[in-house]
């Protein structure tokens, strides 16, 4: 397995990638302390991640994977694999996957979405394959429930891999048809979180199951987190062996590593050299459960941070918001916005906040219009919603001192996460 240093990598994607020679230009060479290096701006980092004229990439792609990550329909971001940096990926995943309590001979459904360069049902494959242990059923989530339903009956399939929003269908369904013979005592969830109402839903039917994370990766930030036996709800491990993972301040940047204070987590990965991620933000806030210096230290995800708005298994990006709030200038100014995650009756529902500068005389039919214009750009929010996985994308019309602002910097927070509280 090829693992590198921190100051390899960041040698290396200085020396080949435009983008990072560029953004390194301040920091002497040979610098050891991380903390001296930049922060990713993730809107720079995907533009120079283009199609033409890449300015991210050290070298050319001439074998591995190529998957995709979400953005925009006119900005898809694509994320770049060699074979050995693909493969080590799935390798240590699997390591951490071993420690959530696997057992030889579990049946598991891997009901990851599939297809369309999307990467979670191939990286759960391979995770199974590596890990050598338990049976992978590779069914995706797109196929029939009644499919789905019988398929875990037939073959005695005792654990249920996917993000929640399809396993929420999945469990629905069992429900309100009363299907009571059924083996299954797992689930293993990932891309999103699995909140108290869901599992109250299921374990009503299911009393006895046991609701965990899968692991905590992406395809742009690779390997995050794995959960093991000591793993409280939404806790994780980092892969010390693979990764650098901070967490620090929102606003400042500094790097927190007291317990129990949020930030958003950063992530260097001292495997890829194709695409380098070097303190590129995840997209999420976390608190550290544990002292520094503890091996593999735990942490507990906190929400979304302020790149995008996660709702359901799709992510807003607030580049997104802007493109739309761009599109319809001629109609309306607004002067600023947020985007607001709430979760109820099983289901998040994503909100965008506006404030327009003019009173407007048709408000809710410019709001219809900005909705569709937002599934446009995002469409797997249309697909959810029209599959009933979430609750339909709603603009509200508020005014400036309704904005929820930082306490301490009076800024606007572009993103909030209220799924997580109460």
């Amino acid at each position: 397995m090829a693992i590198y240093t921190f100051e390899e990598i960041v040698e290396y994607a200085r020396n080949h990638s435009l983008f990072y020679n560029e953004l390194y230009k301040f920091v002497p060479y040979g610098e050891k302390d991380i903390s001296k290096y930049p922060i990713i701006n993730q809107t720079q980092f995907w533009e120079a991640n283009s199609l033409e004229n890449n300015r991210l990439l050290t070298g050319r792609v001439e074998n591995g994977m190529v998957l995709k990550s979400g953005g925009t329909t006119g900005n898809p971001k694509y994320s770049y694999f060699t074979s050995e940096e693909w493969f080590e990926f799935v390798k240590i995943s699997s390591k951490g996957f071993k420690a959530n309590r696997i057992k030889q001979g579990d049946k598991i459904a891997n009901l990851f979405y599939a297809g369309e360069l999307y990467a979670s049902f191939l990286y759960i494959t391979f995770v199974i394959e590596y890990a050598s242990i338990g049976v992978n059923f590779p069914i995706t989530g797109k196929a029939p429930l009644e499919e789905i339903i019988d398929l875990i009956r037939k073959l005695n399939i005792n654990i249920i891999a996917g993000v929640p929003t399809t396993i929420m269908k999945v469990f629905e369904y069992i429900i309100k048809n009363h299907i009571d013979d059924l083996r299954i005592d797992r689930i293993l969830f990932g891309g999103e979180s699995f909140y108290q109402d869901q599992r109250e839903t299921i374990k009503g039917f299911f009393p006895n199951i046991d609701i965990s994370s899968i692991l905590y990766a992406s395809v742009d930030g690779g390997e995050l987190g794995y959960v093991d036996s000591t793993c409280g709800l939404d806790e994780h491990r980092i892969f010390d062996e693979t990764t650098i993972l901070e967490i620090v301040d929102e606003e400042t940047g500094t790097v927190i590593q007291n317990v129990n204070i949020p930030g958003k987590i950063v992530i260097t990965n001292l495997c890829r050299k194709l695409m380098p991620i070097i303190r590129y933000p995840a997209g999420d806030r976390a608190m550290w459960i544990e002292p520094k210096g503890t091996p593999n230290r735990k942490f507990k995800l906190l929400g979304r941070s302020e790149e995008g708005a996660r709702i359901g298994c799709a992510t807003l990006y607030i580049q997104d918001a802007l493109k739309v709030i761009d599109y319809f200038k001629n109609e309306v100014h607004i002067l600023n916005f947020q985007i607001v995650v709430t979760h109820y009756d099983n289901k998040d529902q994503g909100i965008l906040r506006l404030v327009s500068q003019e009173t407007l005389e048709k408000p809710q039919e410019l709001a219809n219009k900005i909705v569709l214009k937002l599934y446009e750009e995002r469409p797997m929010l249309k697909e959810l919603v029209e599959q009933s996985m979430i609750h339909p994308i709603k603009v509200e019309w508020i005014t400036s001192d309704m904005l929820e602002t930082n306490k301490r910097t009076g800024k606007t927070k572009r993103v909030i996460d209220k799924r997580f509280e109460g």
